[in-house]
């Protein structure tokens, strides 16, 4: 007897073959769907790196400032956020890490003291202090020049 063709079943029986288009068109439409959804990677995390050694002396008590302006500044010499990276990374790296003591201006911006805080923590410092926040115990009042 010869083998019957797949396309036609004899009459009265049924077909055994699974029809499988109907399930890979939904899971194209699906795969299709996800690459639309998954968001692109547009953001890139930028990591403050030293690029350089210290340029200003490293004292056993050094003092970061922050003016009015959101200058910056480190023992009374003005830097700019890399030049301080720099002179932090140098005396995190010495073998007795000098004390920092934080003093912002009454006037400075809360970003410019907040980006400065997260400088110095990603610059590795452990010895770390505010100091002068007692200037600014009642809000609004005494606030010096």
């Amino acid at each position: 007897m010869p083998y019957p063709s797949r396309t036609l079943a004899p009459a009265g029986r049924p077909m055994g073959d699974m029809n499988i288009t109907p399930l890979i068109d939904v899971m194209l439409v699906l795969l299709i769907m996800f690459i639309m959804v998954i968001p692109i990677a547009t953001h890139a995390l930028q990591i403050p790196l030293p690029s350089g050694g210290a340029t200003e002396e490293i004292r056993d008590v050094n003092v970061v400032t922050i003016d009015a302006q959101d200058r910056l500044y480190w023992n009374g010499a003005e830097l700019d956020r890399q030049q301080l990276l720099n002179q932090l990374a140098a005396g995190a790296d010495m073998p007795e890490e000098p004390l920092l003591r934080f003093e912002p201006h009454a006037f400075s911006s809360y970003e410019a003291s907040a980006r400065t805080i997260a400088l110095i923590k990603d610059a590795g410092v452990t010895r770390f202090a505010f100091v002068g926040n007692e200037k600014y115990r009642e809000f609004g009042s005494n606030v010096p020049n």
